[in-house]
C-alpha cells in the first residue's frame, strides 16, 4: 500500500483533474466564452475575470487544450483591409449516408485547403461547407474542380453571402 503524499496527490490530481470534473463547468465554459471574444487577452487579465490565479488559470487553458475543447486559435482577417472576399454557404446533399459514404465525403474534403468549414449536418442537407471567393468566377472554379467532384455528391445548393453581421463585434478587441 502507497500512502500519498501531498505532492503526490496533487501530480495525481493535475494529471487526472478532467476526470474529476465530468464536464465543463462554470469557470471552463467562462474562459472559453472569453476567449472566443478576445484570444488574444493576457492570461493575467483572463484570470482576473474569471476569478483564479494566473496560474490556475493556465493550467485549466491547457487541460482545455489537452482534452481538444480548445482545438486552436485563429486571426479573424477584416476583408476590406486586404481581400474583398465573399463567403459562399454550400449545401451537400450525399446519395446515401452511410459510414463509408461519410468517410470518403469527409477524407476528400480535408484534402482542400479552399473549403474552410464543413459541418456534418441533421435535416435537409448531408453538410453544410463554407468557402471564401474574390469572384464568382472563383466560386465557379471551385464548383467545377472541387465539389462537384467530391464522392458521393447528388446535391449542391449554394449561397452568397451580402455580409456578415456579425463581424464587426469583433473590432476593436485587444489582449
Amino acid at each position: 500500500m502507497k500512502i500519498l503524499i501531498q505532492d503526490d496527490y496533487q501530480n495525481y490530481y493535475l494529471k487526472n483533474e478532467r476526470k474529476f470534473m465530468a464536464a465543463l463547468d462554470a469557470i471552463d465554459r467562462n474562459i472559453i466564452r472569453l476567449l472566443r471574444l478576445n484570444a488574444r487577452m493576457t492570461n493575467a487579465k483572463l484570470a482576473a475575470e474569471v476569478g483564479l490565479s494566473p496560474s490556475a488559470c493556465l493550467r485549466r487553458i491547457h487541460i482545455l487544450e489537452n482534452d481538444g475543447v480548445i482545438r486552436g486559435y485563429t486571426a479573424l482577417v477584416d476583408s476590406a483591409a486586404g481581400e474583398n472576399s465573399i463567403a459562399v454557404i454550400i449545401n451537400i446533399t450525399l446519395e446515401r449516408q452511410t459510414e463509408d459514404y461519410l468517410n470518403r465525403f469527409e477524407a476528400a474534403v480535408r484534402r482542400h485547403p479552399e473549403i474552410q468549414e464543413c459541418f456534418l449536418m441533421t435535416g435537409g442537407s448531408d453538410y453544410l461547407l463554407r468557402v471564401e471567393v474574390a469572384t464568382a468566377g472563383e466560386f465557379e472554379r471551385i464548383h467545377k474542380e472541387i465539389l462537384s467532384t467530391l464522392p458521393g455528391v447528388l446535391r449542391i445548393h449554394s449561397s452568397f453571402s451580402i455580409k456578415n453581421v456579425l463581424a464587426a463585434r469583433s473590432k476593436g478587441r485587444k489582449g
